[in-house]
């Protein structure tokens, strides 16, 4: 039901048109309170108010921040671990992408000096190219993992796997330099000052004038070096070598130089440029599989045939053969000993090594307890001599000559 206007001397008034002079005093109520708060305010130094500006940009780029993270966490969970995993690996950047965001919507607002603008611009302007180099260096690092995620380093049979993960490991090593560099090259160009080195950086790899030049020829070098070895991969993570007469497995390989693990547990370590210049054994260049060699040396009476069914009964016995190889053979023959020579394949370099010792031991004590006739041992004859029959001749034929 419709309320009728009041009238008052002939004239209709609406109740609702009455409110609006009140609502307009308290917004010039509300206005005059905000400008009385806003005076001790326009007595502060601009300087420090622009920097409250700042800072409550970057607070507020954290606080949102942490929003996100706690929204990611609550929405992936348990159930996604790789995009977790992903995410994890982009916080950094992300933050500072929030941040360089925040403070280049706050600074056109923030009553600064135009000095110190300009500095800031400057600042956010080199905080921008290292953020893009830190996105490169992370979206390789995710590359990286999961390209490897397919591959198995702990398994026997690991060639396949040591082949990628050597060559993607040093290639991203080699990229990380190179993003490096030529994100510092942006840096370095985006100043006036100091522009002619960031061009020089550009134009010799690295070098900024011939000191630094100097000292950056062995970093070069080896990094070279690196990128050949991950093209033609002489050396593989895991591979079994002999460098400077000393046996060991590789463990590492950086950007400048290669961790051997020895056979007692010590480590050497080798520039990259050495596997390029200088001769090396590779034991599991094509197939981690060896043969292992085991050399005896027994009396002229040893039973070959016997030796060698014992050999075979050996290998078929033993965890550590792979049964592809199982030879005895007589290899020498000495003045007082012949040489001989027992061949078993295993599936890797420590089962090879373990099956020779394995194989030497028990051959010995076959030896020892069923034929010690066969170990050597040096002869000694002993002849009584007639000296009217025996030395007679031998002083006649020896006048003779």
């Amino acid at each position: 039901m419709h309320r009728e206007p009041m009238r008052r001397s002939g004239v209709i008034r609406d109740p609702r048109h009455a409110k609006i002079p009140v609502i307009c005093l308290m917004l010039n109520a509300i206005r005059a309170e905000i400008e009385q708060l806003a005076d001790p305010i326009r007595l502060l130094p601009g300087w420090l108010i622009g920097g409250v500006v700042l800072l409550a940009a970057i607070a507020l780029a954290l606080l949102f921040y942490t929003g996100i993270v706690k929204m990611m966490r609550s929405t992936l969970g348990a159930r996604h671990p790789n995009v977790r995993a992903l995410f994890t690996q982009t916080k950094g950047p992300l933050r500072l992408a929030l941040i360089v965001l925040a403070l280049s919507i706050a600074l056109p607002l923030a009553p600064i000096d135009s000095t110190v603008a300009n500095g800031l611009s400057r600042a956010m302007h080199v905080a921008f190219i290292a953020l893009v180099g830190w996105i490169a260096m992370v979206a390789v690092q995710i590359f990286t993992q999961v390209y490897l995620s397919r591959f198995r380093i702990d398994t026997e049979d690991n060639l396949l796997a040591r082949k990628h993960v050597t060559q993607i490991g040093i290639l991203k090593r080699a990229a990380d330099v190179l993003i490096f560099i030529i994100t510092l090259g942006f840096v370095l160009m985006s100043f006036e000052e100091v522009r002619q080195y960031g061009v020089s950086l550009f134009a010799s790899a690295g070098v900024a004038g011939i000191a630094v030049g100097l000292a950056a020829r062995p970093l070069l070098s080896n990094l070279i070096a690196g990128v050949q070895i991950a093209m033609a991969q002489p050396i593989r993570i895991d591979d079994a070598v002999i460098v400077e007469g000393e046996w060991g497995t590789i463990e590492e390989i950086t950007t400048t130089y290669v961790i051997i693990k020895l056979w007692d547990w010590r480590r050497m370590v080798v520039p990259l440029s050495y596997f390029i210049e200088k001769p090396f054994q590779n034991w599991t260049r094509e197939t981690s599989a060896l043969i292992g060699a085991v050399i005896l040396y027994v009396d002229y009476n040893a039973p070959i045939a016997k030796m060698r069914e014992r050999l075979s009964q050996i290998a078929r016995e033993s965890p550590l053969c792979d049964g592809r190889v199982i030879v005895l053979q007589v290899s020498d023959a000495k003045e007082h000993t012949i040489e001989v020579r027992a061949l078993v394949s295993a599936r890797s370099a420590p089962a090879a090594w373990d099956l020779r010792c394995e194989v030497r031991e028990k051959l010995i004590e076959f030896l020892r307890t069923e034929h010690p006739d066969a170990l050597p041992r040096t002869r000694q004859q002993i002849v009584t001599l007639d000296n009217t029959t025996e030395l007679a001749p031998r002083t006649m034929g020896a006048n003779r000559h």
